[in-house]
């Protein structure tokens, strides 16, 4: 999952170094604000962070404002794939399956919502059944049956026309690629998917041609929503999709606003996971990060959509004047360099462990934010969420110990033994739309000149990504040695994390996430090897494995585990901070002390 939901999945709009220097001093010293709760009824700081902040005091009713500097990729949940849609999307989507609505890693367990229960596992974890939940309705009344789930899934193969979005459905239901999509079926009620039966409307059975223990992990992310045939505008379906959920789309304008209102054909009798508290939801979209800032400090919007964290001027004032509103949760994302082996001398081990070993981690660390804001200093690249991380006890290269501050000798001794003695030239790539990696290839840069590594920085067009450093042809071309870049989980497992990234099968000619292109047939072989454990403890040992594997091959550069400072109103309630979620907050329970 990148960021926006940036990292790729998420806005992040931050400035650079300077503006968090007079941060990282009020943070030093406490910062001020009332941690404990303020008179104006602020829960406290870190009130809301893997724990319940001010849940007996939510009340029924009234307009629930959310504000935003980047609205999301797609609202549709085929194509929707930045981290706050998938947080938003359960206002108006269900799934037969989702998380559960409590802090920290309980947030990452399932729970049944569609469904009347997890599902009933045979035939050696390649068949799942689900029997659907009396009292589902759509918006206009019509029951949701197991068709509609079906139709929903199938839009997933219709990458043509619903591009975006994750693809896991179809490549653990259809590996071969030999269904065609809704679009293309020539079946007369376009449900020609082979691996999914309804033999009632109540009932749902999907049949994996191999087994994956990850499988109802990925039923629980809003791809696997259900969509009604006779509602489905195809690529417009994301300026107004057809509710299952307790909330409607009343109005939309991309970029600018989006309003919902609740749906009164939704039944909460029918739906354990949602308490919809609001009467309204509003979202409000600013071009400019600060306004956004200011209006969450005047108190008009009550938190932003995406949870990348404050601007270091609108943080700087609430470290200072308004503490108690704040949380500064440990999220699951990773913020890193990567090299990609096409790019000469990364080809070489040696070459990519010079980088890391002469790199400056607390000069990076600082380049995003310092500890506050930034995060703590990443040693390896398996998030704290993930089943078998380890933090920084797996620290292979000393990046938060002794090679902290870089280590000039043992980056030299790296570069002799990688045949570049006197260093090389390289480029780094970095988002032009994304000002503190920007600050961040800067601090690298600048520790790179050290040990003999001359590197110009390339700032590229951010909201071209894919077709920029995902296309590897792009990348060598470009010469692209170094690419800074993030990554979050999108489901919190270590296939939902690492898949995309590490495995062989994933390097793409467009679209590339594993820009690294690491072709390792033991990575290959523990993905696999996990796919077919059921164990909670064997997938954690594996989950390790990999890890350490990836590290071994010194392919990436890890700068942080990253920390937000997140804003929460005086008036907001029922908040908690979701392993879900990647340690931002679930949003779908949230309510007000004061409806208005």
């Amino acid at each position: 999952m990148t960021t926006q939901r940036t990292s790729g999945r998420r806005k992040q709009a931050l400035a650079a170094a300077a503006a968090v220097a007079g941060m990282l001093a009020l943070a030093a010293c406490g910062g001020g604000g009332n941690s404990s709760g303020s008179k104006d009824g602020a829960a406290g700081f870190d009130a809301g962070n893997n724990k319940v902040a001010q849940a007996s005091l939510v009340k029924k009713g009234g307009t629930l404002k959310f504000g935003g500097a980047q609205d999301a990729d797609s609202w549709d949940t085929t194509r929707g794939y930045y981290g706050f849609m998938w947080d938003f999307a359960r206002y108006y989507s269900r799934q037969l399956i989702t998380a559960k609505t409590e802090p920290g890693k309980a947030g990452a367990e399932l729970t049944p919502d569609l469904a009347t229960g997890l599902a009933k596992v045979t035939d050696n974890g390649k068949t799942y059944t689900y029997h659907l939940r009396d009292g589902i309705t759509w918006e206009d009344g019509k029951p949701i049956t197991s068709k509609d789930i079906k139709y929903g899934i199938e839009r997933v193969w219709a990458q043509d026309v619903l591009s975006g979005g994750p693809t896991y459905l179809k490549d653990f239901l259809d590996p071969k690629g030999e269904y065609k999509g809704p679009y293309k079926d020539t079946s007369a009620d376009k449900l020609g998917l082979k691996a999914i039966a309804t033999p009632d409307d109540k009932t749902i059975v999907f049949h994996l041609p191999k087994a994956n223990s990850d499988f109802e992990q990925v039923l629980s992310l809003p791809s696997a929503s259900p969509v009604r045939q006779d509602m489905d505008t195809k690529s417009k379906y994301g300026l107004h999709p057809f509710s299952s959920g307790p909330y409607k789309f009343q109005s939309y304008s991309p970029g600018k606003s989006l309003t919902m209102v609740r749906n009164t054909n939704w039944k909460q009798s029918s739906d354990p996971v949602r308490k919809a508290y609001p009467d309204k939801i509003t979202l409000q979209l600013f071009s400019d990060a600060n306004q956004l800032d200011q209006r969450l400090l005047n108190g008009d919007i009550d938190l932003d959509i995406n949870q990348t964290g404050m601007s270091p001027q609108g943080r700087t004032t609430a470290l200072k004047e308004h503490k108690a509103n704040l949380d500064n949760p440990l999220s699951a994302y990773i913020r890193y360099a990567v090299f990609p082996q096409s790019v000469k001398p990364f080809d070489n081990i040696e070459c990519r462990k010079a980088v890391i070993l002469g790199a400056d981690h607390v000069s990076l660390q600082t380049a995003r934010g310092g500890p506050i804001a930034g995060g703590d200093i990443g040693t390896n690249m398996l998030p704290q969420t993930v089943p078998g991380a380890e933090g920084q006890k797996y620290d292979p290269y000393g990046i938060a110990g002794a090679n902290k501050n870089g280590n000039v000798a043992e980056a030299k001794k790296a570069l002799k033994a990688c045949g570049q003695p006197n260093g090389f030239s390289t480029t780094i790539a970095v988002r032009n739309n994304k000002p503190v990696e920007v600050a961040t290839a800067q601090s690298l840069q600048a520790s790179l000149k050290k040990i003999g590594i001359n590197a110009q920085i390339d700032q590229y067009d951010g909201s071209q990504s894919p077709g920029i450093i995902g296309s590897p042809s792009n990348v060598k071309k470009k010469g692209y040695g170094i690419i800074v870049m993030g990554w979050g989980p999108d489901f919190s497992t270590v296939q939902g994390f690492g898949l995309p990234l590490w495995n062989s099968k994933y390097i793409a000619a467009s679209g590339n996430n594993n820009y690294a292109l690491i072709n390792d047939k033991t990575i290959d072989g523990l993905f696999d090897q996990y796919t077919t454990t059921l164990d909670a403890a064997g997938k954690a040992k594996i989950a390790t494995q990999i890890n350490h594997k990836v590290m071994e091959g010194a392919y990436y550069l890890p700068f942080t585990f990253e920390k937000f400072i997140n804003w929460r109103s005086n008036n907001l309630a029922n908040v908690y901070t979701s392993d879900t979620y990647n340690g931002t907050y679930d949003f779908v329970n949230l309510g007000l002390k004061n409806p208005k």
